[in-house]
């Protein structure tokens, strides 16, 4: 059964039509503007007053659809096709100042997502970092983690197209974080009527983060739309994956995950690391999981994090685990982790670029084996789920 064609309003003559081309939608200040057709755009371009040319300043008055594009977000007008081909040039030419960005990611619910991704963001900016930590489950955990709660967060940014300067919330030196809450539903709504809807993400932070070294994503348990925008954003994807049997099977979906992204979505997403979370040594299930990782993906198994208590304890005091109990085996354990980042990040450098984490992170071949008698056999994530951007 074909799903029905997604139509938008034309701002002009209030038409619906089917959105297929660039020129058909507008950004303007947070706000999207539709065109039924380059006459309706035309004569939306004739109702605006003079502006000045970004390239060259000299006044003029948007005669053309081409002279008036976005960047970023922002209106950017040309007089001239030259003063528009020299700006292409310039912003080409500009050193990238894209920061790492890494997707803490698993589509099982309690293997330690959000305390990795809040841990991992403040021993980054501990060792001297610009670090923006986001929060892209809807239940909000990272705010309550850290005891704050933003008055705008990653929904006002997604759909009002806010900076992120605005909406950040600085918590610690260097350490800033994007909060979210159950308004993330709604934009996952938003986001599904728009074109190139696993995107946006990437389109909304991508230079507005620039500011940063590193961004880390703290991503919900499940392929949904949000996440997949998230993927599609990360340059590589973190997976903590708790010491038992469950986890091991649910770990195989992550790598199909990861293949569907690059094969489907055309992001070449790599996977940074394994951490094996909740380890104790005493339990054999632990040492055969933790075993069987290190097997399977090589040196890309990081040092696992043990069960701490004080792991436990530190998001009801507010605080990340360097805070709460610096000496204990938690913070040793991250620590470490934050060592192996920095080190995928280059010897003493402060970021990488997709280019060097492309390098440094090749997905294994064959399966996972499960160091258990009974296993299962698991489907590959469908292709409808990525395909149809509603999964």
């Amino acid at each position: 059964m074909e799903r029905a064609a997604e139509t938008s309003t034309c701002t002009v003559c209030g038409r619906g039509f089917e959105a297929r081309f660039r020129y058909q939608v507008r950004e303007e200040e947070g706000q999207f503007l539709y065109f039924c057709s380059q006459r309706c755009q035309q004569t939306s371009l004739e109702t605006e007053r003079a502006c000045a040319c970004d390239t060259c300043e000299r006044d003029f008055v948007l005669e053309f659809p081409w002279q008036a594009t976005t960047s970023d977000g922002q209106a950017v007008h040309h007089c001239s096709q030259a003063c528009a081909t020299a700006w292409k040039t310039r912003a080409a030419e500009r050193p990238a100042a894209a920061p790492r960005r890494i997707a803490v990611f698993n589509h099982k619910g309690g293997t330690g997502k959000t305390t990795t991704a809040v841990n991992l963001a403040a021993g980054l900016a501990e060792a001297g970092l610009r670090v923006l930590l986001v929060d892209a489950d809807g239940q909000g955990n990272v705010g309550a983690s850290l005891g704050i709660r933003g008055e705008h967060g990653l929904y006002h940014v997604l759909i009002h197209g806010m900076s992120v300067a605005d909406a950040a919330v600085p918590v610690r030196p260097g350490f800033d974080v994007l909060t979210s809450n159950e308004t993330l539903a709604a934009a996952e709504l938003a986001l599904a009527t728009r074109p190139n809807r696993h995107r946006v993400m990437r389109e909304r932070l991508g230079d507005r983060a620039a500011g940063y070294d590193m961004v880390v994503i703290d991503c919900a348990p499940a392929l949904s739309l949000m996440n997949q925008n998230a993927l599609v954003y990360a340059d590589g994807i973190l997976v903590p994956v708790s010491c038992d049997y469950l986890s091991l099977v649910g770990v195989k979906q992550v790598t199909r995950t990861v293949r569907n992204v690059r094969e489907l979505l055309k992001h070449d997403v790599q996977l940074v690391g394994v951490v094996p979370t909740f380890f104790d040594v005493r339990n054999k299930i632990c040492r055969e999981a933790a075993e069987a990782l290190g097997e399977h993906f090589g040196d890309r198994c990081l040092p696992p994090i043990r069960v701490n208590t004080k792991l436990r304890e530190a998001p009801s005091v507010r605080k990340t685990i360097f805070e709460h109990a610096p000496e204990s085996h938690g913070a040793e354990d991250y620590r470490t982790l934050v060592r192996h980042v920095l080190r995928g990040a280059g010897a003493g450098a402060a970021r990488m670029g997709v280019e060097a984490a492309a390098a440094a992170a090749v997905e294994p071949d064959g399966d996972l084996e499960i160091p258990i008698e009974l296993d299962l056999e698991v489907e590959p994530v469908p292709v409808a789920a990525l395909s149809a951007g509603g999964a």
